[in-house]
């Protein structure tokens, strides 16, 4: 078939990749190419992420920038380090480009759904939380993001650092790169993150390099269809494959991509797959809603929690840490 990818995030790229193999495959990506970039802190697992990569003939190592061995949760009185095994950066746009090497990307436009029917057959929506081709969810839930990537000649922390906010409308996060570079951001419901980024970058004296943001969509794949209409199908954020706790889309994004290409001749089988292998996202996103509105009673909503920590602790290899009850009940408390 004839396909247009378009979105060429790490799920467009890694979905031109694959369908490359079988398909004559145009991308679209409309940021320029000298400014493509990603509000995304570039963390990851290495585990998921090297046998993702093995698929498009990739080693992850050669793009790995900063190996955790710490993560420092600032939870107010009840902070604490969770130790890590395999959380990682690296250098994602490096990764999107080597994935999407020798396949024709049109950089700085996205052209309308109704032009690309006429030229393609099958036309991948991977933009993310803009889903310009496809129709919009309803009452769906997002926050809006911002994010500096900064120079230090002396870094304030040497790992990994989040420090969730009241209720869990967000968090603040410190992800190191490589060379006293970090990523440091903060995303929030009720639009605090702005200041208290600001007010961290005033205190940690560094060089701000770039500064990007937009909004991530928390809402699960439940809430996100239609997956697919006319010649448009959604993979990665765009139907929503976003772990809602961490605000997580990368690994989710690729798996997603796999599911589309293994089923790319079977649409409704492709929807199924999907709602099946994220259906823990729609407890996941009710547990942070409820924080979000005030409305989290440990008596009535324990179940859940324990549902997301037993789905969690049996892939700490995914997560890249070691997960424990105690620490997510002291962000609970938060």
């Amino acid at each position: 078939m004839k396909i247009a990818v378009v979105g060429i995030g790490v799920a467009g790229a890694y979905t031109v990749n694959r369908l490359s193999k079988e398909h004559d495959v145009i991308g679209f990506e409309r940021m320029n190419e000298e400014n493509h970039d990603s509000i995304c802190a570039w963390g990851t697992t290495k585990t998921d992420m090297s046998k993702l990569a093995r698929k498009c003939d990739l080693n992850f190592e050669d793009y790995l920038l900063h190996d955790g061995l710490n993560l420092r949760v600032e939870a107010g009185t009840n902070s604490f380090a969770v130790r890590l095994n395999g959380l990682c950066t690296y250098d994602k746009i490096k990764l999107i480009r080597d994935m999407s090497h020798g396949i024709k990307i049109h950089y700085g436009k996205a052209p309308s759904k109704a032009i690309l029917e006429q030229d393609f057959d099958l036309i991948v929506d991977a933009t993310g939380f803009h889903r310009i081709l496809l129709p919009k969810p309803k009452n769906e839930l997002w926050i809006p993001t911002i994010q500096y990537k900064v120079k230090y000649e002396k870094v304030p922390f040497t790992d990994f650092m989040i420090r969730p906010f009241p209720s869990m409308t967000g968090y603040f996060w410190y992800f190191p790169l490589e060379d006293g570079y970090a990523h440091i951001g903060a995303g929030d419901k009720h639009r605090r993150h702005v200041k208290i980024v600001n007010d961290f970058l005033d205190k940690h004296n560094g060089q701000i390099l770039k500064k990007v943001g937009r909004p991530l969509r928390l809402s699960p794949p439940a809430l996100c269809e239609p997956f697919y209409d006319g010649k448009v199908v959604g993979v990665g954020e765009s139907i929503g494959t976003v772990f809602a706790l961490f605000g997580e889309g990368i690994i989710p994004s690729t798996i997603c991509a796999d599911l589309f290409v293994e089923n790319i001749n079977n649409l409704p089988r492709y929807r199924e797959l999907v709602l099946e292998k994220f259906k823990i996202y729609h407890t996941v996103f009710n547990f942070v809603k409820n924080k979000i509105n005030n409305e989290f009673s440990m008596m009535k909503h324990l179940p859940d929690l324990i549902r997301i920590y037993s789905y969690m602790k049996r892939r700490e290899d995914r997560f890249g840490m070691e997960i424990k009850m105690a620490d997510m009940i002291k962000i609970t408390k938060v």
